[in-house]
């Protein structure tokens, strides 16, 4: 994992298309702005998480007839 420090409106480019950027720092908590092509699927983990689960699920259920 590659980590990386930077601060409020400081950015971090991905490839030649996904820009973050540091938006608000307080407390323990930091706001990231993601500019990413609208094909490029972004979640938070959880979210990420719940989605391959839901797919999991509705894979392995038997077919109707």
């Amino acid at each position: 994992m590659l980590v990386l420090s930077r601060k409020k409106d400081e950015k971090i480019v991905i490839g030649d298309s996904i820009t973050l950027m540091v938006i608000e720092i307080r407390g323990d908590k930091v706001r990231l702005g993601i500019d990413a092509p609208r094909d490029v699927s972004v979640h938070r983990e959880e979210i990420y998480e719940a989605i391959k689960r839901e797919a999991t699920d509705s894979s392995e259920k038997p077919a109707v007839d």
